[in-house]
């Protein structure tokens, strides 16, 4: 598919609820055959947007463009857009493969054509042999991929995906979000993907959008925001970070940049708070000046080589390349 017919462009997209303010004048042009996340805490905006570019929302002000067309105004079947819901929406009284077909048969397509497609997204989706069977003999992760099967045959351009993974259980997440970033992969579409965990966002996405108090905080590609925030909201929501206010201005540094020394040899003086041991890595908290605190992400080697417990005063030291001065 040409990557030109795939971009997907907000213009100044607002959504208001009456006095209420969802989505504040977003401006964002989205990857062709890409993994977008849409990053943030609930009631952030991200499900709006989600839903505006579905059309399941209208468009208080601004367009959403796809393809360079206006698509803001057109019923969903019109866009070129599918939508994966949280819960699926799966019609218990209809086989798999009616499920999948569904919307073809809303279409007018013969049975025997939107049997056809339909079995080959089950095929897509790795669910041939249970293509007879209702959803309820199904496991949570079987009925997933039904309902990717489902918006996967209208051979949408972008796909949308709202929360896809919150109902299932954590060992069955990460096997699922592994399947839905090689199944972008082969099919080369635009997935945009609604979360609020920040370890699948980081998984899944090329690009991760956080949003937050309605308006677009930080966007890029996941490891630039995720090793570079620019605020102080996207440093502490992404996790992984210290916020540490210094003379210049406030900065964001990795808990992982972060090494223990002697008082010393140390930028900052700290005294011991608490360690959790958490297998591979043992994470320390240490409080400095001003009452703030530090987190040390340590290998359980280097801890364990020069063991530190609650009340001891230590130094604390960083590489200067990865101290990030925040801009709010």
């Amino acid at each position: 598919m040409n990557a030109s017919i795939q971009d997907l462009e907000l213009v100044s997209v607002t959504k208001r609820y009456g006095a209420t303010v969802a989505v504040d004048a977003i401006n964002h042009h989205f990857r062709p055959s890409s993994y977008t996340c849409l990053l943030g805490p609930s009631g952030c905006g991200k499900s709006s947007t989600l839903r505006m570019i579905a059309g399941h929302e209208s468009v208080s002000d601004g367009a959403i463009l796809l393809a360079g067309r206006d698509i803001s105004h057109l019923a969903p079947a019109k866009r070129g857009t599918a939508m994966m819901f949280q819960n699926y929406a799966l019609f218990p009284h209809l086989s798999v493969t009616d499920n999948v077909a569904f919307s073809l048969k809303m279409k007018g397509v013969d049975a025997a054509t939107r049997r056809a497609q339909a079995l080959e997204m089950l095929s897509l989706v790795d669910l041939t042999d249970l293509a007879d069977r209702l959803p309820d003999q199904l496991s949570g992760g079987q009925q997933q991929r039904v309902a990717l099967a489902r918006a996967l045959i209208t051979r949408p351009q972008v796909l949308l995906l709202d929360e896809p993974l919150s109902a299932l259980d954590p060992f069955l997440r990460i096997r699922m979000r592994g399947e839905l970033r090689k199944l972008q992969k082969e099919l080369g579409i635009s997935f945009v993907h609604v979360t609020h965990g920040q370890d699948e966002a980081l998984a899944l996405a090329d690009e991760i959008i956080v949003m937050n108090n309605a308006v677009i905080e930080q966007a890029g590609a996941a490891r630039d925001v995720f090793n570079a925030p620019k605020t102080r909201f996207v440093a502490q929501f992404m996790g992984g970070h210290n916020v540490i206010a210094l003379p210049e201005g406030q900065f964001a540094v990795r808990t992982d940049a972060v090494d223990i020394t002697s008082i010393e040899n140390g930028m900052l003086e700290a005294v011991v708070k608490a360690v959790e041991y958490q297998g591979t890595h043992v994470s320390l908290s240490a409080r400095i000046a001003g009452d703030q605190e530090v987190t040390a992400l340590l290998t359980d080697t280097a801890f364990f080589s020069n063991p530190h417990h609650p009340g001891d005063r230590i130094g604390l030291h960083w590489d200067a390349n990865n101290l990030h001065q925040l801009t709010a």
